[in-house]
């Protein structure tokens, strides 16, 4: 008994000490920042009116044509489904923050995108603002709405991001899974971070709890001021989200504010990563800069001289680390502007200025690769393998056909082709175009089959595609 009720005294006094040990330690105390900066937080409600789709579509849309059941379902829809035209509103949620006194809110572009309306509502819930888009841009997920409002509103400023180092607690306000007035605390857990939510990814990332409907809140310093947006989450992981810096979205807010539409440079060429060995393959002391895919004709880097082949090392006397930041650059100048380009060009400096043109999706889709460059055959959709989708697949050399999409109903569906797959070679022979591959069909037709050896996920296989379907 004295053991135990030793144990048992030993227990409570490690239990109490610990608010002492943390006091001790200097953990901070969220109280007094979180009922100044939730005064300014929104809460944001949306409404969108769209398209019902009916009970009879959804069972047709898993039925190929001609199957006996098409008609059946049709008149299922007629007599039990919901009826054509028929629509139905979808609500949303999301968090924003308030910027000016007379109610200019900055929130995520993706909360209040394709919204009918949109609402909001403050910490003390007593009245509900009808809010009207003053700007929003979607390559960087921000948007600015506005509320008329006769009362002044209490503000959030912007701090200096870039400043905020990795370790730093951090405050984050919104309306998770419409829980309003929703307040979590964590540190900076990296800066910079490239997650593939848009061409101008530099999230802050966070380990305090963000959750959808967070997106568009504010991510706060110890001292009060935004230095993040919330904007995305890893839904397979736990506790980690990603804010928009604040550094960065400052330009953009300033634009939409005043509701211009965001204007950025516009080079007209591809780019792509350095690697170790390409730097050694281009001559260059260290893998940097960004290499230059592929320059569109009459582009603004066309008419300057830029070539193919080029690594683009600064811009405008600024060194460029690499492709992601050669872009940041370049769109952070604007329409008009002269981007001076210091380049490495067989095994030489050179120098160029261009005169930029006006990125927008116009001048993206001139850029992109043409339909072309993807061709059907045996039911199978191909495009040549180039050294970006080598290197995602982990492939050894840049060679084969990729594997796009399959035909449900052709023959390399029912023999097991995959979306994903490499196909390396046709009855023994490379293939690393489709001209190449259209040959060898063509010649080996009276053969009633062609063999092909596919990739798939580092493991070599031949899969045997017969010619004429029975």
């Amino acid at each position: 008994m004295i053991r135990k009720h030793t144990m048992l005294t030993l227990a409570l006094s490690v239990f109490l000490a610990l608010p002492v040990l943390a006091q001790a330690n200097g953990l901070p105390v969220f109280t007094e920042l979180a009922a100044k900066a939730g005064k300014s937080v929104a809460f944001i409600s949306t409404e969108k009116t769209s398209q019902a789709q009916t009970g009879g579509q959804q069972f047709r849309q898993q039925i190929p044509d001609g199957h006996p059941f098409k008609d059946f379902f049709e008149r299922f829809d007629q007599f039990f489904g919901q009826q054509p035209g028929q629509t139905r509103k979808q609500v949303g949620q999301g968090s924003g923050f308030v910027i000016t006194s007379d109610g200019l809110i900055v929130t995520n572009n993706h909360v209040i995108d394709g919204a009918d309306k949109v609402t909001v509502r403050f910490q003390d819930n007593k009245k509900i603002y009808v809010a009207t888009v003053i700007g929003s841009d979607r390559e960087t997920d921000l948007a600015v709405i506005k509320i008329n409002t006769k009362k002044e509103l209490p503000v959030l400023r912007f701090g200096n991001s870039d400043a905020i180092q990795v370790g730093e607690w951090v405050l984050a306000i919104g309306n998770p899974y419409g829980l309003d007035n929703t307040v979590t605390a964590g540190i900076i857990s990296a800066k910079h971070r490239i997650i593939g939510a848009g061409p101008f990814d530099n999230f802050l990332q966070t380990d305090a709890s963000i959750n959808p409907g967070n997106s568009g809140g504010p991510l706060l310093n110890m001292q009060g001021e935004v230095i993040g947006i919330n904007t995305a989450i890893n839904a397979a992981a736990e506790n980690i989200g990603f804010a928009i810096p604040s550094t960065q979205a400052k330009k953009i807010i300033t634009q939409l504010q005043q509701g211009k539409t965001v204007k950025r440079g516009w080079l007209g060429v591809t780019i792509q990563h350095v690697s170790d060995n390409e730097a050694k393959a281009l001559g260059l002391p260290e893998p940097t800069g960004a290499l230059i895919a592929s320059v569109g004709k009459g582009q603004p880097a066309d008419l300057a001289g830029v070539k193919q082949g080029d690594v683009v090392l600064k811009v405008n006397g600024q060194k460029v680390s690499d492709n992601n930041e050669l872009l940041k650059k370049i769109a952070g100048l604007a329409p008009g502007d002269k981007a001076r380009l210091a380049l490495w060009r067989n095994g030489k400096h050179v120098t160029k200025t261009v005169t930029l043109g006006q990125r927008g999706e116009q001048t993206m889709t001139s850029m992109a690769p043409k339909t072309s460059e993807t061709t059907k055959v045996l039911g199978i959709s191909l495009k040549p393998v180039d050294s970006q989708i080598a290197k995602a697949l982990g492939l050894e050399k840049t060679q084969g056909l990729l594997v796009i999409n399959i035909d449900q109903d052709s023959v390399a569906s029912e023999e097991d082709i995959r979306q994903g797959d490499v196909i390396l070679q046709a009855n023994q022979e490379s293939v690393n175009t489709m001209a190449e591959l259209e040959t060898i069909l063509k010649r080996d037709k009276e053969r009633g089959a062609i063999m092909l050896l596919i990739k798939r996920q580092g493991q070599s296989l031949f899969v045997a595609l017969p010619l004429t379907k029975n």
